[in-house]
């Protein structure tokens, strides 16, 4: 798999306003932000995108979510969040590590997108 900017920024070759690390995964905040918090949370593993997971995957998986789910709590937005994974480019996926969106501080309407 490529490199990519957030292979980089898990390396500290690339600097990002990060707001959560440990061994498994990384989270900061995005430079396009698309609401008052959108925080990027992906696996330091590299996975392409959501549909090249395995089995062997699916821990990694729900941690991120559990971790989500922390992050927002520490953000003060556990109450009203919305975690969303784009998969390929006409999702809207334009980097191909396997990143949750964490969006929150606004009203989320439905349907998205």
């Amino acid at each position: 798999m490529q490199e990519t900017i957030f292979d980089k920024i898990i390396s500290k070759e690339i600097p990002a306003e990060i707001v959560y690390e440990d061994d498994q995964c990384l989270a900061f905040k995005d430079v396009n932000p698309q609401a008052p918090v959108h925080i990027l949370i992906i696996p330091k593993k590299s996975i392409a995108k959501i549909a090249d997971a395995d089995v062997q995957d699916q821990n990694i998986l729900g941690y991120l979510m559990l971790k989500a789910g922390e992050i927002a709590d520490e953000l003060g937005v556990k109450d009203a969040f919305r975690l969303v994974i784009n998969n390929g480019e006409g999702a809207g996926q334009t980097v191909f590590h396997l990143h949750i969106h964490l969006l929150a501080g606004r009203a989320l309407t439905w349907p998205p997108g």
